[in-house]
């Protein structure tokens, strides 16, 4: 082809890609992982067996009366010497079996709604940080409630955020009913997605079902189709109960409440710090859980949510990034899966403060991992800093494009005639030597890539004269943009009138 032919064509090429605007999403959410296995079957065989003998032997101690009961009912023992509940690996095995595989998470909007379990994998957020990185000044202070409501609009926008827990505490809220009611409200006020919060003390949750009736319609309506699920951490490392996060559990099953019952574990402090025995501490607790689950009610929806945590053994800190991190949550949304559970884990917990490279590699490192190996709800994935202290406007921005980039990854290679693309590849050997413009390339474009909004890919000097931004201060636009634009109105002036008649809304 002459000089001037090829110019031509690559300019052509260029108009093309610059009028082009993707009409699909070429990496929605619920990609299907569990390609990356870090356990082979037999050591996944011997944790588990582990885990079993760990609760046959040990069981669980500080367990409440009410759920003693239950337990000793379905089959538990009880170890007189040491006020002990013992799980035979039978009990065990049959709360497996009965447990509910899938389920829904029902958003307001059905449109939004996700299903649970298999190897779909979400990510969505979790947390409580209690300070917030403030936009003005680049530094942290203090979460309010008014974070907490632009966090809720924020995300609201934000396609790859596939459920919403609550990431931060509103400090400025001391009395803690109305802390809970406060932080329910801003959840329903803000989204229409899945929601999901924590209940301080059991009988926070029937007041809170009554407001969340409203938004739903009426008496019974969000049992009828609960549009929000607990986080409740019944267990507390090593292998005993909390009598608080039990009764939670109780009165959310009641109010039929979907339930993530979370195992936070911390490698070295409350669970072994070698990774195989972590692992197995971890996997009874969670078992023993879903045992609790199975007595008050079989089949009821819990998400099974191992969270292997890690610390810094020389210091005892608390830290959320690393490849320790990203192969233990690996790990157990790998066992999750294999027992058939709908599996929860955590990534993307970057110890990081600023918004700089050390935070783009430790969320891009345990997020990628975690989605690989098929973990159904990744929380934490979305504007968590600071080792979960903290929480980003601008780190919810750029990690919504960065789970875009990982659900590409997870979408990978598909294989057929059409993509194989023998006869373009034909007709760019015999005919122009090139692939821009062509139909075959127009077609990849709309189905395969995708087009990131603040990820830089201009030259140098482009970028240069544009202002050389780094993407802190791109997210933080785009954040900005967000929260001056949308003021979503998901409860009526009806709605909004009664619940304020009834709680004291902040």
């Amino acid at each position: 082809m002459a000089q001037s032919e090829t110019k031509q064509a690559k300019r052509r090429g260029r108009a093309a890609r610059h009028a082009w605007v993707a009409p699909v999403d070429p990496c929605p959410p619920g990609q299907i992982g569990g390609m990356y296995k870090p356990l082979t079957e037999a050591e996944m065989e011997r944790i588990f067996t582990t885990a079993l003998d760990l609760l046959e032997r040990l069981g669980m101690g500080e367990v409440p009366a009410r759920l003693r009961k239950d337990l000793l009912a379905i089959g538990a023992t009880e170890d007189t010497e040491t006020n002990r509940i013992l799980f035979p690996p039978a009990l065990v095995q049959r709360a497996i079996d009965q447990a509910a595989k899938s389920f829904t998470l029902h958003g307001r909007d059905d449109a939004r709604s996700i299903t649970v379990g298999g190897n779909q994998v979400y990510f969505g957020t979790g947390g409580a940080a209690v300070q917030t990185l403030d936009m003005e000044t680049g530094l942290y202070r203090p979460s309010t409630l008014s974070d907490l409501h632009d966090f809720t609009r924020l995300q609201d926008v934000l396609q790859n955020v596939s459920w919403f827990t609550r990431c931060c505490v509103a400090t400025d809220v001391p009395d803690v009913f109305d802390l809970d009611v406060n932080t329910a409200y801003a959840l329903i006020k803000n989204t229409t997605k899945p929601v999901a919060t924590s209940f301080t003390l059991a009988t926070h949750v029937a007041p809170i079902v009554k407001m969340l009736d409203i938004a739903a319609g009426g008496a019974g309506a969000f049992s009828r189709r609960p549009f929000l699920k607990a986080h409740i951490s019944p267990v507390i490392s090593p292998l005993r109960y909390g009598e608080d996060a039990v009764d939670v559990v109780y009165e959310c099953i009641r109010h039929n409440i979907p339930v993530s019952c979370i195992t936070a574990a911390q490698a070295g402090a409350t669970a072994p710090a070698t990774m195989a025995g972590f692992l197995a501490q971890s996997l009874a607790e969670t078992l023993a859980s879903l045992v609790m689950v199975q007595a008050i009610e079989p089949g009821f929806p819990m998400v099974f949510s191992n969270w292997p945590l890690v610390i810094d053994l020389r210091t005892g800190a608390f830290t959320g990034g690393g490849g320790e991190t990203a192969v233990l949550n690996a790990a157990s949304a790998q066992l999750s899966n294999w027992l058939g559970l709908p599996s929860g884990v955590a990534s993307s917990m970057t110890d990081a403060k600023a918004i700089d490279a050390q935070y783009g590699m430790e969320k891009g490192l345990t997020s990628m991992a975690a989605a690989l190996a098929g973990g159904n709800l990744i929380y934490e994935s979305s504007g968590m800093t600071a080792a979960l202290l903290g929480a980003s406007f601008e780190g919810f921005v750029l990690d919504d494009e960065m789970h875009a980039h990982t659900y590409r990854a997870l979408r990978g290679v598909e294989v057929s005639e059409e993509t194989l693309g023998f006869d373009a590849i034909c007709q760019a050997v015999l005919g122009e030597g090139h692939f821009l413009g062509g139909q075959h390339t127009f077609e990849a474009m709309e189905r395969d890539y995708f087009y990131p909004k603040l990820a830089d890919r201009e030259e140098p000097r482009s970028w240069a004269e544009a202002g050389a931004t780094d993407a802190w201060t791109r997210a933080r636009a785009r954040a900005r943009e967000i929260l001056e634009s949308h003021h979503p109105e998901y409860l009526t002036a009806e709605q909004d009138r009664d619940i304020r008649a009834a709680f004291n809304i902040l």
